[in-house]
C-alpha cells in the first residue's frame, strides 16, 4: 500500500504544476485522472514484475539450505532495500553479530545467490545475483 501511496503523492505534486495549463480551459480534472490511471497501471506492473521475480527465485531455490536470516534478508532485498546491503546492516536487522552475518553472506556468495561489490573494505556491499 505504501508503493500506491508513493505514486499517487508524485501525481499530485506533477498535477499541481500542471494545474495553471487547464486553469484557463475550467478542464482540471480530466488530465489528472488520465495520468493518474496511467501512473498507477505503470505501478501495477513494476509491482506484478517484482512478485513475479520473487516467486521464481524462490521457486527455483526450494531446496537450496538458508537459515531464517538468509531467507529474511533476501525477501527483503526482493521487497525493496534502502540503500546498498552490507555486513553490518545484515546484523542489525537479523540481531546477530557481525561475524555470523559475514558467515550468512559468504554463504550465499558461494551458493550464487549474492554477489559482492567491486568495491572493498568498509565501501563493500553486496547484490542479488
Amino acid at each position: 500500500m505504501r508503493f500506491l501511496g508513493v505514486t499517487i503523492e508524485k501525481q499530485q505534486r506533477q498535477c499541481r504544476s500542471s494545474r495553471r495549463m487547464y486553469i484557463e480551459t475550467g478542464n482540471l480534472e480530466i488530465p489528472f485522472v488520465e495520468t493518474l490511471t496511467q501512473r498507477l497501471l505503470e505501478t501495477s506492473e513494476l509491482r506484478l514484475d517484482s512478485v513475479l521475480k520473487k516467486a521464481a527465485f524462490w521457486n527455483s531455490h526450494a531446496q537450496t539450505p538458508l537459515n531464517e536470516r538468509q531467507r529474511k534478508i533476501i525477501n527483503r532485498l526482493f521487497d525493496g532495500f534502502d540503500g546498498p546491503l552490507t555486513s553490518s546492516k545484515w546484523a542489525k536487522i537479523c540481531k546477530c553479530s557481525p561475524d555470523t552475518a559475514l558467515r550468512d553472506i559468504n554463504d550465499l556468495i558461494g551458493k550464487g545467490i549474492l554477489t559482492k561489490s567491486a568495491s572493498a573494505g568498509r565501501s563493500t556491499h553486496y547484490e542479488l545475483g
